[in-house]
């Protein structure tokens, strides 16, 4: 009798594993999604800003529109939508633990010479007592438009700015293909 509750246990467990599977796997791709329109959205707002009034407007527009557009996007799709980093431009964006453990792998991970365009990590845990899909996608640092406001060679007029909108500020001294920070998902079940 005891065997077979076993057994029965042991087969219910595995039955189970390909559903979470299947379930993961669709949250993945729908994070995917979801990665792509918020940075598209967001991108488009810096690269008009950029276009029109150079770095310092594009830094103007991002202390501004890009809560603004995270709100947006997580109000419409359900989720809980957001950027953070390891070295921080606006404390409001402070990893979590759970992020900071992730990005701390993927700063591993760069070292070990993967590419941070396919970088992301995923999990389903306990949060607060409830189920979530935790959902993280590696930002790569580009040559262009990044390092004109988080590189190592900023103009005086873009230090002033940064220094004014970002008073602690830590989010410079990166160079092209480096990791600036992440996406990050939550997805509460």
């Amino acid at each position: 009798m005891k065997k077979l509750l076993v057994m029965a246990a042991l087969l219910t467990a595995l039955s189970a594993t390909p559903s979470l599977a299947g379930e993961e796997g669709l949250l993945i791709q729908e994070s995917r999604g979801l990665v792509k329109q918020f940075f598209g959205d967001l991108k488009g707002h810096l690269v008009g800003a950029l276009k029109s009034g150079g770095p310092v407007e594009a830094l103007g527009t991002c202390s501004v529109q890009a809560s603004e557009v995270a709100q947006e996007h997580s109000e419409r799709s359900g989720w809980q939508i957001g950027r953070t980093s390891l070295k921080l431009r606006n404390p409001d964006n402070a990893p979590d633990s759970w992020e900071r453990q992730v990005l701390e792998q993927f700063e591993q991970r760069l070292e070990k010479g993967e590419d941070p365009q396919k970088m992301e990590h995923s999990e389903i845990l306990a949060m607060n007592g409830k189920r979530v899909f935790r959902y993280m996608k590696a930002i790569p640092t580009a040559e262009k438009p990044c390092l004109a406001c988080h590189g190592k060679e900023l103009s005086d007029e873009v230090e002033e700015t940064i220094e004014a909108l970002y008073p602690e500020d830590s989010a410079i001294d990166y160079e092209a293909g480096e990791i600036r920070g992440a996406f990050t998902l939550i997805k509460t079940f």
